[in-house]
């Protein structure tokens, strides 16, 4: 939408006593109607963040222009079923800093460095495409053809940066692809760039950390829906691109939707530092586990003196605790990998590039964003751990822990992505786990039934909003929050206090310098005001990912499904055999649990099924239904098929759009995230 120039600088609306409403009004339009400007107070924080950071140097967005080759004319990229599948135009409001007033400075200047848009030659046979995606795609010249570090999300973008790359350097083609992590915007566009059969013949090679893919897989399937529903306020995906809604992710500024695929790898690193030749290049691959993800890896090359630290180092501090949901990270352990790095190969690089962002040059500069990184991984760890052992809480530790000044005065450890607040808490659950130690926490009630407590306690839902706008108006969001999320949980019909809780959640986001906890805050308050919004969210899962499920997996998300409350005083076993790969496994109902083992079959199953596993894949994709698999022979069974019928009554298909804020499914737009798209038992007879 146009946003006209502002009439006076957010310096001088403070500095003459303007309110808010005044100095904004005509500036910006919000995208919402019942959006709200900053606030005065606001304001205040965005004044003090601009005295206070070094926003004089520059080297950043120095390191960051370096390399530049050219780019396309249009900076919107389709997706192959007709959909935008990334579009970073709608984003080009982030060069006017004149005139935004409704994002932190220090995440409006991450932003802007996330507006890099082409193709970038790191060192002479090093490149990089950047802001086709979250991630970078990076070209390395072998012998006979590229070497792609992290093929990005989708097909579309991956396919389009090698026609860039092409376009510059010739037609090229790729001999290997390497993933360095186990996430999603990592290896989910491999399929734009080679084809499945070059890399079953041996011609394309790829290769991949321990345990890739058991991580690939199962973060993505055993809490995907919740972890789907979650992405809307992390990423803020279904969120406007505005000044005052979603304005950048720290990584980049949003993920690509377009076809994810998975091609297994065809090598995988399995000691912790491990030398290989890669189309005639020596690389050496240091596997981080349980770092930035549960499976990763750096890489050295020694003959380029180039270092690339995959998803362990960037241009800021990383997710220790994900608001989309993860396992959460050891900060002390990512903080050693560092220094084995720095140690190993640090005093040799002369560049460090990475899988975000912008690489490093120089031996110096090297070392000390190593360094910064070393050391704030380990001060949170160590400093949190001080505090957890003179009985600090994790309810606590937010409010206590303070990264050091030495860092916070530099742009290398800001908290952009991972935020000090989440990331602590986040420790504190890693060590000792979520309970702060108070009996009153052990069996909290859930909030729908302790709100109406609350408000009757205080004097009912008027005296709330009196006390919630005069806190609101006072700038004391965060006290507004304890009170009004009270009032919503107890009266989820009352459309005022959840437009004033809207109110209170917009000024904590436009506040936040983290970009999760802007968008979480802003999502919150778009939520209350409209319901929850339809669209197309970024998926987790597709073909290749269900395909690439092991059997074990695939059974063990079926217990996941099941409602176990449909299965009170019923037992059953089913053998599964598939002949193709020879697995078999026993599927056992008992005590209203659905277990699985392999490699065993019972002697008293009441069922027994035959099918090869590439059939199995048909059902576990949903292309077809077991039941369908048995009436046409491709599967037989032995025994009492009302096993299946019984088993398929008790499977539940997941929603994305559940609420998460009372009062707030309406308007839902149902949108089925199960990786199964027709349920794997349908058309058993009952």
């Amino acid at each position: 939408m146009p946003i006209s120039k502002p009439l006076i600088s957010m310096t001088a609306a403070i500095s003459l006593g303007f309110t808010s409403s005044i100095a904004l009004a005509q500036e910006i339009e919000h995208f919402h109607p019942d959006g709200k400007l900053p606030s005065e107070h606001t304001l205040k924080v965005f004044e003090e963040a601009r005295a206070n950071l070094p926003f004089f140097d520059t080297q950043d967005f120095e390191e960051q222009a370096k390399g530049f080759m050219g780019a396309p004319t249009s900076m919107i990229i389709m997706a192959d079923a007709g959909n935008v599948a990334w579009d970073k135009e709608r984003y080009q409001f982030l060069r006017d800093d004149d005139n935004i007033n409704s994002i932190h400075p220090s995440m409006l200047r991450n932003s802007q460095l996330n507006l890099n848009f082409g193709l970038y030659e790191v060192i002479p046979g090093i490149y990089q495409v950047r802001g086709f995606d979250l991630a970078n795609i990076t070209f390395v010249r072998g012998e006979t053809g590229w070497i792609v570090f992290d093929p990005l999300t989708a097909a579309e973008t991956a396919r389009a940066a090698k026609e860039l790359l092409d376009e510059h350097l010739g037609d090229i083609p790729v001999v290997a692809v390497i993933y360095s992590h186990s996430h999603g915007d990592h290896w989910g566009g491999v399929r734009g760039i080679v084809n499945e059969d070059d890399v079953n013949s041996g011609k394309v090679e790829i290769i991949a950390p321990r345990d890739f893919m058991q991580y690939a897989i199962s973060e993505n399937i055993y809490a995907g829906n919740a972890m789907n529903r979650r992405l809307f306020y992390q990423y803020g995906v279904l969120l406007p691109a505005n000044p005052f809604g979603h304005a950048g992710q720290g990584l980049d500024l949003n993920v690509a939707t377009g076809n994810t695929g998975l091609i297994p790898p065809t090598r995988v690193i399995e000691d912790g530092v491990e030398e290989i030749e890669v189309d005639g290049i020596k690389m050496v691959f240091q596997n981080t586990p349980g770092t930035e993800a549960p499976s990763e890896m750096n890489t050295y090359i020694p003959s380029m003196k180039a270092l690339w630290m995959a998803e362990n180092v960037m241009g800021l501090v990383h997710n220790i605790y994900t608001l989309r949901g993860a396992q959460v990270r050891d900060s002390l352990r990512w903080s050693k990998y560092i220094n084995a790095a720095l140690y190993s190969f640090g005093d040799q690089a002369e560049v460090m590039f990475a899988s975000h962002h912008w690489p490093r040059w120089g031996n110096d500069r090297i070392q000390e964003v190593l360094r910064d990184q070393r050391d704030i991984y380990a001060h949170m760890n160590n400093v949190v751990l001080h505090n957890v052992n003179q009985g600090v809480t994790i309810n606590e530790i937010h409010n206590v822990y303070q990264s050091p000044a030495s860092l916070d005065d530099g742009w290398t450890t800001g908290f952009y992505h991972g935020s000090r607040q989440n990331n602590v808490r986040g420790i504190v659950n890693f060590y000792i786990g979520h309970w702060d130690n108070n009996p009153a926490t052990l069996i909290p009630l859930s909030p729908g039934d302790s709100a109406p407590l609350y408000v009757e306690m205080m004097g009912g839902a008027e005296k709330i909003m009196i006390k919630g706008r005069e806190l609101h108006d006072q700038g004391k969001y965060l006290e507004a929050t304890e009170i009004l999320d009270k009032l919503v949980h107890a009266e989820p019909e009352n459309q005022a206090g959840k437009d004033l809780l809207a109110d209170v959640y917009e000024q904590l986001g436009y506040q936040q310098e983290n970009s999760g906890l802007r968008n979480a805050f802003l999502a919150g308050a778009f939520e209350l005001r409209s319901g929850i919004p339809g669209g197309e969210s970024p998926k987790t899962s597709g073909p290749d990912v269900i395909r690439a499920m092991s059997t074990e997996l695939f059974l063990d998300f079926l217990g996941i499904r099941m409602d176990s409350t449909k299965t009170v005083g019923m037992s059953f076993k089913i053998n599964l055999v598939l002949p193709d790969n020879g697995e078999k496994f026993i599927i056992e109902l008992s005590n209203e649990a659905l277990t699985n083992i392999e490699g065993y079959q019972a002697t008293d199953a009441d069922l027994t099924i035959t099918i090869n596993r590439s059939d199995l894949e048909q059902v576990m994709m949903g292309a077809k239904s077991l039941n369908a698999q048995i009436e046409n022979g491709t599967a037989t069974a032995e025994g009492d098929l009302e096993v299946l019928s019984f088993l398929a009554s008790t499977m539940v298909t997941f929603e994305i759009g559940f609420e998460i804020l009372p009062g707030t499914a309406t308007r839902v737009q149902n949108e089925k995230s199960n990786p199964f798209s027709i349920d794997a038992f349908a058309d058993i007879p009952e």
